[in-house]
C-alpha cells in the first residue's frame, strides 16, 4: 500500500514495518509479556456502543477546547513517545512541526533523540515535557528548568516504570539504540552510556535500570512542585486509589495510561478503568487518556466517559515512519475528521454536548438489555 491509499491511521503501520529494520519496528510495535494488554487496549473499545440522538441541526461542529488552560483546536493530542529518529530522520522535529500546524499539544519524551531546546527551536507550539524522576536528582532539576525556560507548558511525569516492563521481543532482538542516535537531553550528563556493546536481553532495559529511581514515591510529587512553576500532569493512573491520592498531592491532571501495554501485563485496558479514575477525582482536576486510541470514535467514547482529551501514540510513530511529517499531519487530519463525523452523526455540535448517555458500555448491560 501507498502512503496515498491509506484511509485511517491503522493503515500507516503496514507501511512503517516494511521501512523499518526489525529491531526498531518491534520496539515500537511490542508490549510486555503474552501482550494480552497490548490487544485490550484496542479491542476494548469495539465494546463500547453509541447510543446518538437524531434530528439535531448538525451544520457545525466544534470540536475546539481547552486544556490546563491552553487553547487547541481539538481534544486530540500526541502522547510522549522515545527514540523518534529511530522512525523517520525527522523525529521529533517532524511531530512537533505537525502537531503546532494541526493547532495541538505535542508531548516530548525526555528519552527523545531531539533536545528540549531542539524541538522548541522548530517553531510555536504548545509542548509538554514527559519526565522520568532519577536517582540523581539535581538531574531532574536540570531537565525541568530547561523546559520551563523553553517554554514548555506542563510536566508528564511517567509514574508507572519503577522497573521496565519485560518486553520479549527486544529480549529476543538483543535491542540496542542505533549507533547513530542518542538520547539529546542527557548529553554531557553523567547517568551512564547506552552499552552498544551488550550482547544479551534488551540494552534498553539495562540502561535504564542504571538511571531510574526506583523508590519514586507520592512524596516525590510534593518534591516536584517545588521546584517547578509547571503544572504536572501523573502519568499512568489506573485505579480510583490512586487518582485521589493523585488530587491530594497536587497534581493538575491525570492521564490514564498503562504506557501502551509495555509495562505489566493483564492489566486492563485503559477506557475500562477511565470512569472509574473520573468518578475518583470529582471534578476537581481534568482526566485524560492514553492508549489504543485509532479512530474518531475511540476519542467520542472517551470523552463521553469522562476524559477532557485524549493522546495518541503509535499511530503517530507510524505515520511519521511511513512519510515524516506529511504522515503525521494525515494522521492527525484523518482523526480529527473522524471525530467531527461522529460528534455529527451522535448529535453533538461541541464537546460540552458530549454525555455519558451518548454510549452504551459492558458495564450498563443490565440498564440496556430488553427483557424477553
Amino acid at each position: 500500500m501507498e502512503v496515498s491509499q491509506v484511509t485511517n491511521v491503522m493503515e500507516f503501520e503496514a507501511i512503517a514495518k516494511k521501512k523499518l529494520p526489525k529491531m526498531i519496528y518491534d520496539y515500537f510495535a511490542s508490549g510486555a509479556e503474552d501482550e494480552w494488554t497490548l490487544k485490550e487496549n484496542r479491542s476494548a473499545f469495539s465494546r463500547i456502543l453509541f447510543r446518538p440522538r437524531i434530528l439535531i441541526d448538525v451544520s457545525n461542529i466544534d470540536i475546539s477546547t481547552t486544556i490546563l488552560g491552553f487553547n487547541v483546536s481539538m481534544p486530540i493530542m500526541i502522547a510522549p513517545t522515545g527514540m523518534l529518529k529511530g522512525a523517520h530522520p525527522e523525529g521529533e522535529f517532524a511531530v512537533a512541526r505537525a502537531a503546532s500546524s494541526a493547532s495541538t499539544i505535542m508531548t516530548l519524551s525526555s528519552l527523545g533523540n531531539s533536545s528540549i531546546e531542539e524541538v522548541a527551536s522548530t517553531g510555536p507550539g504548545l509542548r509538554f515535557f514527559q519526565l522520568y524522576v532519577y536517582k540523581d536528582r539535581n538531574m531532574v532539576i536540570k531537565l525541568v528548568k530547561r523546559a520551563e525556560k523553553a517554554g514548555y507548558k506542563a510536566i508528564a511525569l511517567t509514574v508507572d516504570t519503577p522497573w521496565l516492563g519485560r518486553r520479549e521481543a527486544d529480549i529476543k532482538n538483543r535491542f540496542n539504540m542505533p549507533p547513530n542516535l542518542t538520547f539529546k537531553n542527557f548529553e554531557g550528563m553523567d547517568i551512564g552510556k547506552f552499552d552498544k556493546t551488550i550482547n544479551a536481553d534488551s540494552g534498553l532495559a539495562k540502561y535504564y535500570a542504571g538511571f531510574a529511581d526506583r523508590s519514586l514515591s507520592w512524596k516525590d510529587i510534593a518534591w516536584l512542585k517545588t521546584i517547578t512553576h509547571l503544572p504536572i500532569l501523573v502519568k499512568g493512573v489506573i485505579t480510583a486509589e490512586d487518582a485521589k491520592i493523585a488530587v491530594q498531592t497536587g497534581a493538575a491532571g491525570i492521564i490514564v495510561s498503562n504506557h501502551g501495554a509495555r509495562q505489566l501485563d493483564y492489566v486492563p485496558a485503559t477506557i475500562m478503568v477511565l470512569e472509574e479514575v473520573v468518578q475518583a477525582v470529582q471534578g476537581k482536576i481534568p482526566v485524560f487518556l492514553d492508549g489504543g486510541v485509532r479512530r474518531g470514535t475511540d476519542v467520542f467514547k472517551a470523552l463521553a466517559l469522562g476524559a477532557a482529551g485524549i493522546f495518541v501514540g503509535r499511530p503517530i510513530i507510524w505515520s511519521l515512519a511511513a512519510d515524516g511529517e506529511a504522515g503525521v499531519r494525515k494522521a492527525l487530519q484523518m482523526l480529527r475528521e473522524e471525530f467531527e463525523i461522529t460528534m455529527a452523526l451522535t448529535g453533538c455540535r461541541s464537546l460540552k454536548e458530549i454525555t455519558r448517555k451518548h454510549i452504551a458500555a459492558p458495564w450498563d448491560r443490565a440498564q440496556i438489555t430488553p427483557r424477553l
